[in-house]
């Protein structure tokens, strides 16, 4: 049994009736009045999807159990809702269905007098049985305009009446394949969308009027009700004229040559002037007499089985389907709830919007240190490029391979820059005398090579940075599309002048590696005495004038010093020349990365810790910010957000306490049964 427990949450536990399949519960139908005797513990839930019909639940995606009427034009569709309802609806040539018709029939013993009520349009007009099919008319005329149109908007007849099932059925327009004068051309695909909107979901019970004048095979509306229920297994067919065409109709519908799972029902409706009481039993006298119907078995035949079928149908289905409505309505109202309470604060006033600011401001630079300085991406777990720490490595690793890589001097021209230097320098001194504007000379020309990558990798590492930080601006601003343009605008200024800043520190770097010769890096001495263990073997292979000429030499690898004999006079100054820039080059390469680096991650940490909150500020505030007061003015895409997410929680509570009052009763009731 369902009730609602201490958390508010209608359970889904619902027992109410014995769940046969479809089939079986079309199959119990016996011989009853056309007024079935409707078990109390059923009558309230076919109020319940009543009443959830009429909220209109299913624009929230929840599929409601609905037994859908359809048929080709002129199959009957409407004489036998007249004959379940006992009343009269447009009758006529061509399409008389207009419009979705949602008609409940209700039994009330109680009452002398039809109560009948047209609802459309948000209106609920009371009509009487002689207007009600002029009513109908005047109606559809206002939904679906005058002449032959469709239109999908439901039209609802509520008729409370003495002796009618208690059903809901929704009649829809009849199938045509052929425009007659006054229809639209694509009349048939109108009418087939209508249709399939309808008997596509698996709650739906489709009941197909079929003509005993046709072969049930050609009918469109059999076609249609295969492709959505294959089996048939929620498909009960309602045949009609049975009258007008009786040969074969036994085998018809004992053969099921269209598979028809919830099985078949024969009827004869009114006509003419006949009063419902006189066609029921003209109805029964022909079932009974005739030599060919009367064959066919008595559950098969007249619109009371037919009416006594529906509703133990019906209350299968509802019964089936009622658990996984509730659990559809629980779990939407709670994720659009959610959905509702993620928007952000609807700001009324100064004071709001700048706690709201500051609040973007704080989240943000949080969300940049965890970036960009301790290397943590949970918020952007799957995108490679916010896992900025790791990124920046590699653009650094990038850097120096670069700087390592270059070679401006090629091997077979080993020592010839060195060697026109010192001819170049020459002046008066001591002989075999470095002096150190030759070294200067050389470092100078070395450094000036290379100057372009250093100011290449900063402009590419800030141009990531900006990309980097616009993301996460943008992402902390989404719900305040006002504050965006002055955001992004804001960083990018901020970048530019960030980017402008490291191109000049690189400037003075490299400035200052052209100044001066100068480390106090052990290494440097280390790698010198090295490299100048070599020196003697060099210079005696340079005084060899015989044939062998080539040497391998650590830092520089196999050459051939033959072109050298020619310099002998400086060749010594300039391998000692050579080996002490070697060694001083690899300080120097180290000193322009680990230099940029420090530099880096010093100017990132003041642009997220000072300068961006700076930034923003100065900008939000400037004339063309339009100041904090901008965040006052909701986005029109969050304020029609807010509002669809109002309506639709709106609709679920409300639906909830349809389903949690009708569970309230169906217990009551059980409880007055033990009692």
């Amino acid at each position: 049994m369902a009730y609602q427990n201490t958390n508010g949450c209608i359970s889904d536990s619902i027992e109410i009736l014995d769940p046969k399949p479809l089939a079986a519960v079309a199959c119990d139908a016996v011989h009853p009045p056309i007024v079935a005797s409707f078990n109390d513990r059923i009558r309230p839930l076919l109020d319940c999807i009543d009443k959830l019909r009429h909220l209109n639940v299913m624009q929230e995606g929840i599929q409601l159990p609905t037994i859908v009427v359809v048929g080709d034009q002129s199959s009957g569709k409407s004489s036998v809702l007249e004959s379940l309802a006992g009343i009269s609806l447009p009758r006529g040539q061509g399409i008389c269905t207009r419009v979705p018709l949602v008609m409940r029939l209700q039994n009330d013993p109680n009452i002398t007098a039809p109560n009948l009520q047209l609802e459309y349009n948000n209106k609920s007009l009371p009509v009487d049985e002689i207007g009600i099919a002029d009513a109908i008319i005047h109606a559809t005329d206002e939904i679906a305009g005058h002449g032959k149109g469709i239109s999908n908007y439901p039209l609802t007849l509520v008729v409370k009446k003495n002796g009618v099932p208690d059903l809901t059925m929704v009649d829809l327009p009849g199938i045509t394949r052929v425009a007659v004068q006054g229809q639209p051309e694509d009349i048939y695909e109108q009418v087939y969308g209508i249709i399939m909107k309808y008997i596509v979901p698996e709650e739906s019970i489709i009941l197909n009027v079929l003509s005993a004048t046709v072969d049930f095979p050609t009918c469109e509306s059999i076609r249609m009700s295969q492709k959505v229920d294959k089996t048939g297994e929620r498909t009960l067919a309602v045949v009609t004229k049975a009258d007008k065409a009786p040969e074969g109709l036994l085998e018809k519908v004992t053969a099921d040559e269209v598979n028809i799972g919830l099985g078949y029902v024969c009827v004869r409706n009114r006509i003419g002037n006949e009063s419902y009481e006189e066609a029921r039993s003209d109805e029964e006298r022909l079932f009974s007499t005739h030599p060919l119907l009367s064959k066919i078995d008595k559950s098969m035949v007249s619109v009371p089985i037919l009416a006594q079928k529906l509703v133990r149908i019906q209350a299968s289905i509802i019964s089936k389907c009622l658990p996984e409505i509730v659990r559809k309505i629980n779990d939407r109202l709670a994720a659009n709830l959610a959905e509702l309470n993620r928007l952000p604060q609807h700001l009324t006033s100064v004071a709001e919007a700048l706690t709201a600011f500051m609040r973007i401001l704080s989240s943000s630079k949080d969300s940049l240190k965890k970036i960009l300085l301790s290397g943590e991406f949970d918020e952007y777990p799957d995108e490679k490029e916010m896992h900025s720490a790791a990124r920046i490595v590699e653009m650094l690793n990038q850097y120096s391979n670069e700087l390592h890589s270059k070679n401006f001097e090629k091997v077979d021209e080993f020592l010839m820059e060195e060697i026109m230097v010192l001819q170049e320098t020459k002046g008066i001194g001591l002989p075999n005398f470095l002096p150190r504007a030759v070294f200067l000379n050389v470092l100078q020309r070395k450094v000036t090579a290379i100057a372009a990558s250093p100011e290449d990798f900063v402009g590419k590492l800030w141009n990531y940075l900006e990309r980097v930080v616009i993301i996460v601006l943008m992402y902390h601003c989404e719900n305040y599309p006002q504050l965006q343009s002055s955001t992004r605008r804001a960083a990018q200024n901020l970048i530019a002048k960030k980017k402008t800043e490291s191109v000049d520190w690189v400037r003075e770097i490299i400035g200052m590696e052209k100044l001066t010769d100068y480390t106090c890096n052990p290494d440097y001495l280390t790698t010198y005495s090295k490299f100048m263990a070599q020196q003697h073997t060099f210079m005696e292979i340079m005084n060899d004038h015989g044939k062998y000429s080539m040497i391998n030499l650590e830092g520089v690898g196999v050459i051939d010093v033959g072109h050298l004999r020619k310099h002998l006079d400086v060749v010594q100054q300039a391998f000692d020349l050579k080996m002490r820039m070697m060694a001083y080059w690899k300080i120097v390469l180290m000193r322009l990365v680990d230099s940029m680096a420090l530099h880096i991650m010093f100017s990132i940490r003041n642009m997220i810790n000072k300068e961006m909150e700076n930034e923003i500020i100065q900008d939000l505030m400037a004339p063309h910010g339009g100041g904090i007061e901008r965040m006052l003015d909701e986005s029109p895409l969050v304020a029609e957000k807010r509002n669809r997410l109002k309506k639709s929680v709106k609709l679920l509570k409300e639906s909830k306490e349809v389903v949690a009052n009708i569970m309230d009763r169906i217990s009551l009731h059980d409880d007055h049964e033990r009692d």
